[in-house]
């Protein structure tokens, strides 16, 4: 079953940001992953949600989804996310 990744993030420190978004491409790919959606501004349709920006990443699996949240190689780029932006991420499963 497939999983998603959403990210729901606002940019504070975008020279500081720049790095992740070079980088974190390969790292996707890397555990069989894609973007959906890719840093676009989301249009409020219902609600109270205040979303910045959105990313959507699509796994094969949850286990890629997670192995990606895992990998070593990766957690300098999400420390680099963590410091340059405030980020919000959930995990979910698709339909299948």
């Amino acid at each position: 079953m497939k999983a998603y990744l959403v990210l729901d993030f606002a940019i504070h420190d975008l020279r500081g940001f720049m790095p992740y978004v070079a980088q974190i491409p390969a790292f996707i790919a890397k555990h069989g992953g894609k973007y959906v959606v890719q840093g676009t501004e989301p249009t409020v349709m219902e609600g109270d949600w205040a979303p910045q920006r959105m990313v959507i990443l699509e796994f094969p699996s949850r286990q890629d989804a997670q192995a990606f949240l895992d990998d070593p190689e990766a957690q300098p780029l999400f420390a680099v996310r963590h410091a340059t932006t405030d980020s919000k991420l959930v995990l979910v499963d698709g339909c299948d």
